[in-house]
């Protein structure tokens, strides 16, 4: 753990978070140079993805905030914290009112391209995770048996982070060889379930405080059910739809 500023005040956890995104979009070029992506198309993916980042770091914050306010409102509304889910949907908010701009130019639909995102959320959401882990926080329950020291906590507690960081690594693996060796169409359904369910029961072991949102559940809870449920309706969506064009769920495989 790094919690303390490497030089001036670069912290460990904003090196991993320019690692994850630096990763990102590293493998955004080798991915579409593999699958031979349309140029035109993927310089909008660089430019409207820069922008999707930026506006999703402010949607992760004001979210945090705005969860804060509602744990406390006595404190008043203050700017503070990110929580990844809110980042994800700022993110990807912006990302689909750009392209709903600018398809029409287009020859290639976001539904060729979507197989390809996963894997580079997974990446950078996992660099992400390490950085909290150097940060010290997002950490889980005290454990004194499984659960590791931290330098501002009294008490041993889970690595969380670790653990959601090695769930992201492994997806982001399996993603990658779904989409570049067998040509699957699906990931994304795949990934808003799988990591929906995941982050459901990881809350469960979580030991920093964030309060509840709606009933028991915490917000990332609460934000994961809808995560899981967007994801088996885009997979049936796109299952009628490529059914009706003739499509399959791997369109090729390697031996083709």
């Amino acid at each position: 753990m790094l919690p303390d500023p490497l030089f001036w005040n670069v912290h460990m956890y904003g090196v991993m978070i320019a690692v994850g995104v630096l990763c990102c979009f590293i493998m955004l070029f080798v991915y579409a140079k593999l699958l031979r992506v349309d140029e035109k198309f993927l310089d909008f993916v660089y430019f409207n993805g820069i922008a999707a980042i930026a506006l999703g770091f402010g949607a992760a914050t004001l979210f945090q905030s705005f969860y804060n306010y509602l744990e406390n409102p006595a404190a008043g509304f203050k700017i503070g914290g990110m929580t990844f889910l809110g980042g994800l949907i700022g993110g990807v908010g912006t990302f689909l009112i750009g392209y709903w701009i600018f398809h029409k130019k287009f020859k290639v639909t976001l539904f060729d391209f979507l197989s390809v995102v996963p894997p580079l959320i997974l990446v950078a959401h996992a660099f992400g995770r390490m950085g909290c882990f150097f940060a010290g926080c997002c950490y889980g329950k005290v454990d004194y048996e499984h659960g590791m020291h931290f330098p501002d906590l009294p008490e041993p507690v889970l690595p969380t982070m670790l653990y959601e960081a090695i769930f992201l690594f492994v997806m982001c693996a399996i993603c990658s060889v779904l989409l570049l060796v067998f040509k699957f169409n699906y990931n994304m359904p795949l990934y808003l379930v799988t990591y929906g369910i995941f982050r459901y029961i990881i809350e469960f072991y979580r030991g920093d405080d964030r309060g509840a949102f709606i009933g028991s559940m915490s917000p990332s809870q609460f934000w994961s059910i809808v995560m899981a449920i967007l994801g088996v309706a885009l997979f049936v969506y796109m299952f009628l739809r490529d059914k009706k064009r003739g499509s399959h769920l791997f369109c090729c495989s390697s031996a083709e």
